[in-house]
């Protein structure tokens, strides 16, 4: 099902990033960070982008927001729009008026991500003026009410504080009402709850998408974990080494894993795993970017793995059921339920 088809109304998908390839040149090689990355995320809609370290998630996400440095990547194949700009073609100074009116970023780690040095209420109207042109007493009633949407109680006092003050859940909340501040067509967020426990965690989660769901806002979910897909998206995509490997909609995915890859994260959640038996792990390693073995990526550490998969790349895509799809030869073993 399109973007198009899931939300009446809009003309095509807000993210929309097609055949991606991205290399980074290292000593003696070629590091193949992502290799054809079709993904589409949809006016509205929360998608997650899930796999393990390694596996390409955070490039994605830095390349469409135009973070990595000049020179220190290649571009091989592809193209990444947001709405009608085209990502790869844009200036520095194009991308640093994109980066807050069109789209915005939710970092994984809060006490990084703002000036230790500087108080709330000061970053969040400096943004705020940026982008939207307020004088500074509106651009502080707009920080307050943000805040307030946060579910922060005491949302001037907030203002007055310094990051190392706050909580981390709290440190969060405030980076999430910034990633909102300028009312963004998109918002990426890159592991945003990692380092917070796990009621702390729903929390904040929960706050992300009811602010996303009220503004209309694409959000684009990175994470490892797919206990928090379940909770929050609506489609996933499931990256290995830099592939996509599978996508659909999270319930589908979740339900009937057409790739083992996927199964294999699905059972190292609590909520995928037998009850009262150790959590499996997926053996190995993700492989050397800079040296794919020959045929399937992913071979190596698939109990299905055979010579078809040793001689042959994983196919692009195999449609499955209900827009399901898996960059696999043998996605049969879902609808046989021979998976583990």
């Amino acid at each position: 099902m399109s973007e198009s088809e899931t939300n009446p109304g809009v003309a095509g998908p807000v993210l929309d990033i097609t055949a991606l390839e991205v290399n980074f040149p290292v000593y003696g090689g070629m590091v193949k960070a992502l290799n054809r990355v079709t993904l589409r995320v949809g006016n509205g809609e929360i998608v997650g982008l899930v796999g393990e370290s390694g596996s390409g998630k955070s490039v994605t996400a830095m390349m469409v927001m135009g973070l990595l440095p000049k020179g220190s990547f290649q571009v091989a194949g592809g193209g990444i729009r947001v709405l009608d700009r085209d990502i790869l073609q844009a200036g520095e100074a194009e991308m640093r008026t994109l980066r807050g009116s069109l789209m915005s970023m939710i970092f994984q780690e809060p006490m990084t991500a703002l000036n230790p040095t500087r108080r709330i209420g000061r970053q969040m109207c400096e943004v705020i003026r940026l982008h939207q042109r307020l004088p500074l007493p509106a651009a502080k009633r707009r920080a307050i009410t943000l805040l307030q949407e946060m579910h922060i109680a005491d949302a001037a006092g907030v203002m007055e504080r310094y990051p190392f003050e706050l909580s981390g859940g709290m440190r969060q909340r405030v980076l999430i009402a910034m990633a909102f501040s300028c009312e963004p067509q998109l918002i990426i967020a890159d592991e945003p709850t990692t380092a917070l426990d796990v009621t702390v965690q729903r929390q904040v989660l929960l706050l992300l998408q009811r602010k996303a769901r009220a503004s209309g806002t694409a959000v684009l979910f990175i994470t490892h974990d797919m206990a928090v897909v379940s909770q929050l998206c609506d489609r996933v995509y499931v990256m290995y080494a830099g592939t996509v490997v599978e996508s659909g909609p999270t319930a589908q995915v979740i339900r009937q894993p057409a790739h083992p890859y996927t199964r294999g994260l699905i059972n190292a959640t609590p909520e995928g795993a037998i009850p009262r038996s150790p959590l499996p792990a997926i053996p190995g390693t993700v492989p050397d970017l800079t040296q794919l073995p020959p045929g399937c990526a992913f071979r190596d550490r698939c109990r299905y793995g055979d010579d078809q998969c040793q001689r042959r790349p994983a196919p692009d895509t195999f449609l499955t059921a209900d827009g399901q799809q898996a960059a696999c030869w043998h996605p049969q073993y879902r609808r046989l339920g021979e998976m583990p």
